[in-house]
């Protein structure tokens, strides 16, 4: 059978109608359905630490408002970053989402990473941010951080300090206070602030510089703060100073956000930045907070990229500065 020129036309614009029709309902299920099965939220970070702790908790809240279960996933190592690594595998469906410590943002500055943290990520919302201090054991001679610059001026590059990998807020920040302060310290990177407080409390290091995991011993008087890298003091320990009023400023504070893979649909972004909102004002998620000083900082998926942006191009001149790039 032949057909005119005028018929085949037809033809190929009915298919193409056709099949545009049936395309579309399916995107859109795809979009209006979601979630309709568990979502996996990588934790970079050792179990049992403060950034661990907290996403627990969310992740059940979020199952709670969005009806799935959402399946925690420990990832510890390489500064935090391996989180990101794994969504370089992922589909842009929302269903395999992570944390993003600052060391996701800094690592590229530093050394050798498959990913660009401005290009290759959907930022979706800013939880919170780390309260970050530096800790000692509590029979240590170091009393103050004058102390500490005294011991680190007398032995240059052996006073050390436990860090939850190189890169981290923590690292950066104290990094910074010992080139403002004029002296060499030795950094010794865990796969998470656990495993690094473990290290201060075997002994293995002299000091720690990390988010609020060593709350609890400050509390019961195994450890003792030296200084908070906030820009204010911390209500739950009043009498340690912050590094800014010893005339060491340090960087900002440390971002606590969530993320997926990049071409990540607007509307499942919008899904779970609404959602995330939500837990965010959670008795319980407040809690758990308030246990690791961390206030909440909740910032929706415009401002949070600009943060991201904003922090990175000023990581990039501090870690220039401190001769720390690859």
């Amino acid at each position: 059978m032949s057909y005119s020129k005028q018929q085949r036309r037809g033809f190929i614009k009915a298919l193409t109608i056709g099949g545009a029709g049936s395309a579309a309902p399916k995107w859109l299920s795809a979009n209006t359905s979601y979630p309709n099965r568990p979502i996996r939220l990588i934790v970079p970070w050792t179990a049992g630490g403060s950034s661990d702790l907290v996403l627990r908790v969310v992740g059940q809240k979020l199952t709670d408002i969005l009806g799935v279960p959402i399946a925690i996933e420990n990832k510890p190592g390489a500064s935090g970053t391996l989180g990101i690594i794994e969504l370089l595998k992922a589909k842009p469906d929302g269903y395999t989402l992570t944390q993003i410590p600052l060391g996701v943002i800094s690592a590229p500055l530093m050394r050798s990473v498959p990913y660009d943290p401005l290009t290759d990520i959907s930022y979706i919302a800013n939880l919170s941010s780390y309260t970050n201090g530096l800790v000692v054991r509590a029979n240590s001679p170091i009393r103050t951080v004058q102390d500490y610059i005294s011991q680190a001026r007398a032995q240059p590059g052996t006073v050390s300090y436990a860090v939850a990998g190189l890169g981290t807020y923590a690292h950066l920040a104290t990094e910074e206070f010992a080139y403002r302060a004029g002296i060499k310290l030795l950094g010794v990177p865990y796969k998470g602030d656990a495993d690094a407080l473990q290290g201060l409390l075997g002994g293995h290091v002299m000091s720690l510089a990390s988010s609020t995991s060593w709350a609890a011993n400050v509390d019961d008087g195994s450890c003792r703060l030296l200084a908070v890298y906030s820009q204010q003091r911390i209500d739950r320990w009043p009498s340690a100073p912050t590094f800014k009023e010893l005339g060491f400023d340090t960087i900002p504070d440390s971002p606590f956000g969530i993320a997926g893979p990049k071409g990540m649909s607007p509307d499942i972004i919008a899904k779970l930045e609404a959602a995330l909102k939500k837990v965010m004002g959670d008795p319980a998620v407040i809690d758990v907070l308030g246990k690791f000083n961390m206030p909440v900082s909740f910032l929706g998926t415009p401002e949070y990229r600009r943060m991201i942006e904003s922090t990175y191009h000023g990581q990039a001149q501090m870690i220039k500065r401190l001769g720390l790039g690859g």
